[in-house]
């Protein structure tokens, strides 16, 4: 994996789905080799006002962020209960969606509805597969109608009706988006959803910026799933890291929502296999236990991301928390050939540090 490259080789995703009620895109292996070899995927769903995705289900565990939109509404069917639970969304949210979950999503608002899904792959493409229960490409289509017809007990004529009544693919635009924003009054947002624009933050440095952990301990819907997520802030040329995800670790994939800036990773060799600019849209990869820092430009920086692993352990090289003050001063001292006289002021420059800093 370390010759593999980590960030794909466009800037932009490919478009699978557009029509009058949105768009679909996604990263694969195409243009992202990383995806396949860690078994990760990435694709930004758009939705335009009135805009409305089919139910379906996936193959994979994913999260959901929405990175613009205040009307967004989305409804899960609870596989255990088999009762729907209908969310609003809005910019800020994170909403986990598990493996073979049938959910559906619309815009009820006047403005654009974006939201970029990380999560988990399991075929050989990096992406998530979907499968959509009506339209042209729904499982009902699939199926002769004397099949439909008599799994729902209809006649030809209503089975005709039933398979295909429905001529959009995946994303449509509704004739009355009024219709959603009622089912919305019913909406379980507080159980389903996480905004990380309002929930207090896990490290907070002034000046500098600050980050926020999502886990099951926090997200009880995350149970049962291995993956968890992450909000980075960065103030303008503030730097986060050099950190790993140690005990527990695992693959981690970052979208950059707003700013730009740049990162870097480093491989277990101990040598630098990603160093490149960022801007928003783009999306990298982190193999587990790589070592990765992020910097901002001077407009700051925002990265959502999801590490395959429930409970995620950063380990920090520098910083107050840093692995190197674990260590005994001998050991320190002999491990970096470095005098007492070096080694006090190292230990106060830790002490002093953190994990995310401020541009001198």
């Amino acid at each position: 994996m370390e010759e593999m490259s980590l960030s794909p080789s466009q800037e932009s995703p490919i478009m699978l789905i557009e029509g009058n009620g949105g768009s679909y895109y996604v990263w694969n292996t195409t243009i992202f080799p990383f995806l396949g070899a860690a078994k990760v995927a990435a694709a930004v769903l758009v939705l335009n006002p009135g805009g409305f995705a089919l139910p379906h289900y996936a193959d994979c565990n994913k999260i959901g962020y929405v990175i613009q939109g205040t009307e967004g509404i989305a409804g899960l069917i609870d596989a255990a209960t088999s009762k729907e639970k209908v969310v609003k969304l809005k910019k800020g949210d994170a909403i986990a969606v598990p493996v073979g979950g049938v959910s559906w999503w619309s815009n009820a608002g006047d403005d654009e509805v974006k939201i970029v899904f990380l999560g988990e792959s399991v075929n050989d493409l990096g992406q998530f597969t979907y499968c959509i229960l009506t339209g042209p490409m729904g499982i009902l289509k699939a199926f002769p109608t004397t099949t439909i017809g008599k799994a729902f007990d209809m006649n030809q004529e209503q089975a005709d009706v039933l398979v295909d009544s429905q001529k959009e693919p995946l994303i449509i635009k509704l004739e009355d988006p009024k219709t959603m924003q009622n089912l919305s009054k019913r909406a379980d947002t507080k159980a389903l959803c996480y905004n990380f624009d309002e929930k207090p933050t896990h490290i907070n440095v002034k000046n500098g910026g600050s980050y926020t952990s999502l886990t099951k301990e926090k997200y009880p819907f995350l149970e049962g799933i291995e993956l968890s997520g992450n909000y980075l802030r960065l103030e303008p040329n503030a730097m986060f890291g050099p950190v790993y995800y140690a005990r527990d670790s695992g693959v981690q994939i970052t979208y950059v929502v707003k700013g730009g800036g740049w990162v870097q990773v480093v491989s277990l060799t101990g040598k630098i296999v990603l160093d490149i600019p960022l801007k928003a849209g783009q999306v990298f990869g982190v193999p587990k236990l790589y070592l990765v820092s992020i910097g901002a430009g001077d407009e700051g920086i925002e990265c959502f991301s999801i590490i395959k692993t429930s409970k995620p352990i950063l380990g920090e090289v520098a910083g107050e928390k840093s692995v190197w003050k674990s260590l005994s001063p001998a050991v320190l001292q002999a491990s970096l050939n470095i005098s007492p006289e070096f080694y006090k002021t190292l230990v106060e420059k830790l002490d002093k540090s953190r994990i995310i800093r401020p541009a001198h």
